[in-house]
């Protein structure tokens, strides 16, 4: 950490609450638009969200002009470009991502191809590469994990080439993030878990990567609390409408944190183990989480301590002695771990995931070695040693 200088910034604007959603007609028409495009996933349509949306649309006296419902689990170039199309064709002025974080990168992207009029985005690509103010987007996450609503940040396949093209600029951020606890109501228990699980990560690496500053650990211990106070009890009492909204609270604050503090080890092994194998993210994160903190552990003992807080309370924080609360915050989230999986069944090692070959290991550990998230991970990382944590999370 540079303990002189630091950036901070999170300028999207925020509307939470049992009827956040209600406002949207407002916040369109402060944006001067008329004419939204949603872009979601079958899966949403189809659970009743975009009907929901266009009633809560037609209270204003507004109407969506086209809905983009095939945007595929991960994020795809050729999506990206049809939803530029249908942007243009039905004479569309704003875009309104309904979904997680698939749906949110995929409306993102396709905003830079509807803004520059182009069908090229590749040349954009890259950091800071966007010359100006985009098209009005606003963002409805119907997951509580990936933070997508609040960062900079897009990811999506250009699948003829292989590769995931990248987009970071100020300019992707979304004019407003609406949570609203409506949208996660339905949410099955192990995408419920997973994704919260990515949240807790974002924000632990959040709290330990060589970025991390007074501001972004603010959002990340209150993210990690939120998480912990609140995951089980969702877990057992799914239609809970408060938890639900503190865990999509909790995704957004550690979206908040992590784009300003990045992310480190446990995302570059789990960016790898999901291309490769095809595990979701957050039971990625879920399962690697631990294993990072141990590696990270004497680089960073004081720091995994203070997570002891957050983590497991006060009491438990106040009577642990202090050489003690890393290790406790680790077991902790192991302990976590064993509980979500006696609910959900959600896996807690690499193996228990079905998906994963302990004979990948060897080739994800050399993919992560490319992962831009290694950079800010508190302690280096050669082959053998990202092999090791591997090892230890199979």
């Amino acid at each position: 950490m540079n303990d002189t200088y630091y950036e901070f910034f999170c300028p999207v604007k925020l509307i939470a609450g049992a009827r956040a959603l209600e406002t949207i007609p407002f916040e369109l028409g402060a944006l001067g638009a008329k004419r939204p495009l949603v872009v979601t996933d079958r899966g949403v349509a189809g659970a009743g969200l975009v009907e929901k949306l266009r009633e809560i649309l037609a209270t204003g006296g507004l109407e969506i002009a086209a809905v983009y419902d095939e945007v595929p689990p991960d994020s795809s170039l050729a999506a990206v470009k049809a939803i530029a199309r249908t942007y243009r064709d039905a004479g569309c002025d704003a875009l309104i991502a309904l979904g997680g974080g698939s749906p949110i990168d995929t409306a993102k992207a396709a905003n830079i191809l509807a803004s520059y009029q182009t069908d090229d985005p590749a040349k954009y690509s890259g950091v800071g590469n966007l010359p100006r103010r985009l098209k009005p987007l606003l963002v409805i996450p119907t997951t509580a994990g990936t933070g997508s609503e609040v960062t900079y940040v897009s990811i999506v396949k250009d699948e003829e080439r292989g590769v995931k093209l990248p987009f970071a600029s100020p300019f992707l951020m979304p004019d407003a993030a609406v949570l609203d606890p409506r949208m996660t109501l339905g949410l099955p228990a192990q995408i419920t878990a997973a994704t919260a699980m990515d949240a807790m990560t974002h924000a632990c690496e959040a709290y330990i990567c060589l970025a991390k500053n007074p501001m972004s650990d603010a959002y990340a211990t209150a993210a990690i609390r939120a998480v912990s106070a609140n995951l089980l009890h969702v877990l057992d009492h799914p239609a809970d409408a408060e938890g639900r909204l503190a865990l999509a609270q909790a995704a957004a604050m550690a979206g908040v944190a992590f784009s300003n503090s990045m992310v480190g080890l446990v995302h570059a092994l789990g960016h790898s183990v999901g291309a490769l194998c095809h595990v979701h993210h957050g039971t990625c994160m879920s399962i690697l989480l631990p294993a990072v903190l141990e590696y990270n552990l004497e680089a960073r003992r004081d720091a995994i301590g203070e997570l002891l807080l957050p983590l497991a309370g006060a009491e438990t924080y106040a009577a642990t002695p202090p050489e003690q609360r890393a290790d406790k915050a680790i077991a902790h989230l192991k302990w976590l771990k064993d509980e979500i999986h006696q609910r959900c069944g959600l896996p807690r090692t690499l193996s228990e995931t079905g998906k994963v070959q302990e004979s990948q290991l060897e080739q994800v550990a050399a993919m992560s070695l490319d992962d831009g998230s290694i950079i800010f991970n508190p302690v280096e990382v050669d082959h053998d040693e990202a092999l090791a944590v591997l090892r230890r999370a199979w």
